[in-house]
């Protein structure tokens, strides 16, 4: 059985964008680090302090700060692509509500949802009008992908996604 330690969690939405930002920019040749996006957090752009420096609302250290802590605890080359907040999408958070409302005794994993939706809950849900007909794919894609690098004995409920 895989281990799960979502190191992710405890990083703060605002840094997590930050650090997904820079794992998507396809203008750079090394994927980058810890070190690379304290680079980006603590410079300036376009001639005004990227306000890194700041407390936002619901925060209580500056992303400078939080990216600093994470770097003391795990090194200025950790991959930044383990510190992103990873979270369903809308419809994978519907199916696994959905599951979770069943009233189980155990709460329902990665692979739990993926058996559930192959067994034809993916389609009971689009015939009761929750989930658009053409996304079975995406969402069969979306549980694979969760699964692969998470394993199939995760508990779901780790990455329902609240907006």
């Amino acid at each position: 059985m895989k281990s799960f330690i979502d190191i992710a969690s405890s990083v703060s939405g605002g840094l997590s964008r930050i650090l997904e930002a820079a794992v998507n920019d396809l203008d750079t040749d090394e994927a980058p680090t810890l070190g690379s996006v304290r680079e980006i957090v603590s410079r300036t752009t376009g001639g005004e302090q990227f306000k890194a420096n700041r407390v936002h609302f619901d925060q209580s250290r500056s992303l400078l700060e939080e990216i600093d802590d994470l770097i003391e605890q795990f090194g200025d080359d950790a991959p930044a692509i383990d510190f992103i907040t990873v979270k369903a999408g809308e419809s994978l958070t519907r199916i696994i509500s959905v599951l979770m409302d069943t009233g189980a005794r155990t709460p329902p994993t990665l692979g739990m949802v993926r058996d559930a939706m192959l067994h034809g809950l993916v389609a009971r849900l689009v015939g009761d009008g929750i989930i658009d007909p053409d996304e079975d794919e995406t969402l069969q894609e979306e549980i694979e992908t969760l699964i692969s690098r998470y394993g199939q004995n995760t508990v779901a409920e780790n990455f329902l996604r609240y907006e």
